[in-house]
């Protein structure tokens, strides 16, 4: 059975002028290829500048990007400029990080991480052995089938129901062992503690830990690892004002500090959103960008089962420095690793309380664009993940507490000084993730468990025409995703578009 040969549900009636609430990454994915398909498509933006989670502060003289870092799979984005017929380079400056990654072990060792196979091999040779190079080829070899037989079949297409996933993908997919458990897996090929950790903590951005997690989560680390790490000229920020310049160039309409408070219903049917200044905006379809269950809950007026029954990721404690102290031994993106690694994923998504023993995510963009931050002057993006709500900690009181917690163990790790070198700062903690619209606080969605992937994560179609795009809905979380989540919410509107050729099949 062929997907080619199915027909995915669409949207009925007229959609002749389709409301898209939300200026996010995902909306503004849907909103380009919306007017490709000849739409009238007003955006909505409660917000004075696009990107939704990947959102910007301007402060003092630094440029501090509010959410995702880490941007992988160019050709996706490649593809949403190319619905309008425009060419990426002509609206983004990607640029190549290299190492994609810099990890630290708490034994004293690190590795540098390259999208160069031959690289990272020489890497792991020297660092650790011959024979654990030889094991990362070989699961080079197996993220790469998971990539081919994953994305086409099961990520960038529309499903439906579980009798869409049966494909010869998905057979392929077992054979190979995609549905065993994550660390297992990796172990298959991985013996040393250190790669183990660094091609699996990536499960994570899933919600899970590599215990629990399908090994199918691995593409990840494919992503990530594999097909490499770029970094925009001006920051993450200016992807979101490219796609939304290059939207704005055909025809969609914008309108910012506009903030959607419901969707008018007539029955099934979405007939018009109201805004909190009282206007009444007619819409023949209506695409909702938002968090899913906030969506549902604030904008729709209802929770349905599957929406109600879902549980979240690990939530993050994000602190943005702005700093006079630089460190040499650092690269663009940092993980420093603690000694527990079993026991962080526990503390987190089981015990759900702080890690004792936290590995963290350290993030320096002025390292590839120093012109976001004043001359001489360094911009620090510090990450640790935190339980979600759900944990009950009140952050209005642990909030100051764990900002110093966190700047102690920065400086145990090696960032000598950090403390003082803050000159600015920003915070944000899982109550103000949740303030952002973030369901349970946490911007990493619902998590991916068997029961929450594919067919058995909410739907993105709604009623009669109300369409979900985002993390909340398929395919899932990060910025690959929710960019594919945008043509697929297009497609629910447009129907299949068979002219669709992805650059990454080529």
């Amino acid at each position: 059975m062929s997907l080619l040969n199915r027909s995915p549900r669409t949207v009925t009636g007229p959609t002749d002028h389709v409301v898209v609430v939300g200026a996010g990454l995902a909306g503004l994915s849907a909103a380009l290829r919306l007017a490709a398909a000849g739409r009238q498509v007003t955006v909505l933006e409660r917000e004075s500048v696009p990107g939704g989670r990947a959102g910007l502060i301007e402060d003092s003289g630094y440029r501090f990007d509010t959410g995702p870092t880490v941007l992988t799979m160019p050709d996706l984005i490649h593809d949403a400029f190319a619905a309008v017929g425009e060419n990426m380079d002509d609206w983004l400056d990607l640029v190549p990080v290299e190492p994609l990654y810099r990890a630290f072990y708490p034994d004293g060792s690190q590795l540098d991480v390259h999208s160069d196979v031959d690289a990272m091999a020489a890497e792991i040779e020297q660092v650790i052995s011959p024979a654990e190079a030889a094991g990362y080829r070989r699961y080079v070899d197996f993220v790469s089938k998971l990539y081919r037989y994953e994305m086409k079949d099961f990520i960038d297409t529309n499903i439906d129901s579980p009798v869409d996933l049966l494909t010869e993908n998905l057979a392929k997919l077992v054979a190979i062992g995609g549905f065993r458990k994550l660390t297992p897996k990796v172990r298959q090929y991985l013996n040393d503690p250190r790669t183990e950790r660094l091609f699996s903590f990536q499960a994570m951005y899933a919600g899970l830990s590599p215990q629990d997690a399908l090994a199918i989560y691995a593409i990840i680390a494919y992503m990530d690892s594999v097909a490499g790490v770029y970094f925009p000229k001006g920051g993450m920020h200016a992807l979101p004002r490219g796609l939304a310049g290059a939207a704005e160039k055909h025809g969609v309409v914008f309108r910012y500090n506009t903030e959607v408070t419901r969707v008018e219903m007539h029955g099934d049917r979405a007939v018009a959103v109201h805004t909190a200044d009282g206007e009444r905006i007619a819409a023949d379809v209506v695409v909702l960008n938002p968090d899913l269950p906030v969506a549902y809950k604030q904008l729709l007026g209802r929770e349905p089962w599957n929406v109600r029954r879902l549980t979240y990721s690990p939530s993050c404690f994000l602190l943005l420095a702005g700093s006079s102290a630089t460190y040499t031994k650092t690269a663009h993106h940092n993980i420093h690793f603690g000694r527990s690694w079993n026991g962080v994923f526990r503390e987190l998504i089981d015990e759900k309380r702080l890690m004792t023993d936290p590995s963290i995510l350290v993030t320096n963009p002025t390292y590839s664009d120093p012109g976001l931050a004043p001359d001489g002057k360094q911009i620090y993006y510090v990450l640790f993940p935190t339980p979600n709500l759900d944990a009950g900690i009140d952050w209005r009181t642990e909030g100051p507490r764990y900002r110093d917690e966190i700047v102690r163990t920065l400086e145990e790790r090696g960032y000598i000084g950090f403390g003082d070198g803050i000159e600015l700062e920003h915070v944000t903690t899982p109550l103000d993730w949740q303030a952002r619209g973030m369901e349970r606080g946490a911007p990493f969605a619902a998590a991916h468990s068997f029961q929450q992937t594919g067919p058995f994560r909410p739907s993105n179609l709604f009623g009669e025409n109300v369409v979900f795009t985002g993390s909340g809905t398929q395919p899932g979380v990060g910025v690959p995703m929710v960019l594919v989540s945008g043509r697929l919410a297009a497609e629910r509107i447009t129907g299949l578009d068979r002219s669709y050729k992805p650059t990454y099949l080529h």
